[in-house]
């Protein structure tokens, strides 16, 4: 009988002594999130919303091959993950099935797509209220009702708006856009409206956060703009959004404005940023984090389009303001950390925290040495992996016994062959079950490899030199492996004792 397991690897600490927010490393690459399970999260232009004192992170998935403009992509739908301290997230699955051809038909590559998931609570229905952006119906967007953030939402009767309520069906009518609900539980809708080149309009919403009321305003913005962001801060409402729009671009910059009320009249534009911190602004969230009210400002770290944005990464800070109410332009700082009292404060870069490398071809490979720390059964080996650009061929993971400098000798002692249906744009858990008998101390090398002449698959991987273990990697004609210094490769093993 099996009784007794042992993980060994690089896993994230389910307990945080702080609240960080956590971008860059040290040498300003970007880092993956993960959830508690070790998969990458997959929640893109959404937002972060805070009920009930947990924080919930909502976004579109692209793990099943969502990819912009190509008309065999499938809709993935929308994630929300959960998390208490803004650094460890629960995954709770997807808002609503988009499987059904009903959602496959509305969202996948032969339209526009669909995006921008953003939740509101209506203290008075005790509903919380899911607007999405589409485009295979004249207004825009469609709208869900769930008792609970996390769903399942159900869909409810179109919305109506105040601009392109009569324009062609399935066009670019209504774009990018934020929800907010004021004090007085008056709820807002702030939109893109495309037939004006980009403007952002801002329309009252009925009581029930269901529908428009036709009471807006208009060209908050003269155009050229997206991905509007509207809350409110010691009586002033702001709007940020992108200046200029650009779909899928890294790096377009973000501007506000500002009014007494949010028909406005609007101030002129200050641009408190060119780049955006490398991304595309997606959202301004008013949060509790301790006892401090921070005004968490998001963007999107889209790959220019790129044929896999599930590898898309996060720029997350809190934004800082003057003493007049005036938003400071951003540092675009590696990492924050959170005092007991909510403070935001900048804080050094982790040495632990993961970067992805996808170049796993018929012309590269990759070994990881690793060295058993019990003796038992290895039951379960577990790698960080995903694909990208559709390969033509398997992944094949092989055991090796470790020779005298940590490199693969002999011939593989476990062999698995994984087909690329079998792995995700995003990074998540690879498990393969070697169920081999090993002793403590011994070392094995795990090698990644493939035959693909198409596409590629990838791994995440650290720099922090937390343990013994060599990653080495071989290429073309090369005889043997290079070592690659300092680098380590995700992975968990699984090592059960049989009684």
């Amino acid at each position: 009988m099996k009784t007794i397991f042992f993980l060994l690897g690089i896993i994230a600490s389910p307990f945080p002594a702080l609240t960080q927010l956590i971008n860059f490393d040290q040498q300003g690459k970007q880092l993956v999130r993960f959830d508690v399970l070790g998969n990458a999260v997959d929640a893109h232009d959404g937002e972060i919303a805070r009920f009930d004192g947990l924080y919930y992170l909502y976004g579109t998935s692209y793990d099943c091959g969502y990819e912009w403009g190509n008309k065999d992509a499938p809709f993935c739908g929308f994630k929300v993950y959960t998390s208490k301290d803004l650094k460890t997230w629960d995954d709770k699955g997807f808002l609503f099935d988009a499987s059904t051809p009903v959602w496959q038909t509305r969202c996948n590559g032969k339209t526009y797509g669909c995006y921008r998931p953003h939740v509101i609570y209506n203290a008075t229905t005790g509903s919380y209220v899911l607007w999405i952006n589409v485009y295979d119906n004249q207004v825009g967007y469609r709208v869900f009702t769930s008792r609970n953030p996390a769903g399942p939402f159900k869909e409810v009767a179109e919305p109506r708006l105040a601009v392109n309520a009569d324009m062609p069906v399935a066009g670019l009518n209504n774009g990018d856009h934020d929800t907010f609900v004021d004090e007085d539980g008056t709820a807002y809708l702030a939109y893109t409206d495309w037939r004006a080149k980009g403007a952002i309009v801002i329309e009252q919403l009925s009581a029930d956060y269901l529908t428009g009321t036709g009471k807006f305003v208009h060209s908050v913005t003269a155009g050229n703009t997206e991905a509007p962001c509207l809350f409110k801060r010691k009586g002033i409402y702001y709007v940020v959004y992108s200046d200029p729009n650009c779909g899928y671009c890294s790096g377009t910059g973000s501007s506000y404005k500002t009014a007494a009320s949010p028909l406005g009249p609007w101030s002129e534009g200050i641009k408190i940023s060119d780049h955006s911190c490398g991304g595309q602004p997606s959202f301004v969230s008013v949060i509790k984090v301790n006892a401090e009210t921070i005004f968490l400002y998001g963007s999107d770290l889209w790959n220019n389009a790129a044929k896999n944005e599930a590898l898309a990464n996060y720029y997350w800070a809190p934004l800082s303001f003057t003493g007049t109410g005036a938003i400071q332009p951003l540092a675009c700082g590696d990492n924050y950390r959170f005092s007991k009292a909510g403070k935001p404060l900048r804080a050094t870069a982790p040495a632990d925290g993961y970067s992805i490398q996808g170049d796993i071809t018929k012309e590269r490979q990759y070994a990881q040495s690793f060295t058993i720390q019990r003796s038992g059964q290895l039951h379960q080996l577990s790698i960080t992996m995903f694909k990208n650009q559709y390969p033509d061929a398997e992944l094949v993971v092989e055991l090796y016994a470790a020779g005298p400098d940590s490199l693969p000798i002999g011939k593989p002692i476990f062999q698995k062959n994984i087909h690329p249906a079998n792995l995700g744009w995003s990074p998540r858990n690879l498990v393969v079950q070697p169920d081999l008998t090993v002793d403590k101390g011994a070392q094995y090398v795990m090698v990644l490899k493939t035959a693909a002449t198409r596409g590629h698959y990838g791994y995440v991987y650290n720099t922090a030199g937390m343990r013994a273990g060599k990653l080495a990697t071989h290429t073309g004609q090369q005889e043997g492996f290079t070592v690659l210094p300092g680098r380590s490769i995700k992975y968990t093993t699984l090592i059960v004792n049989e009684k």
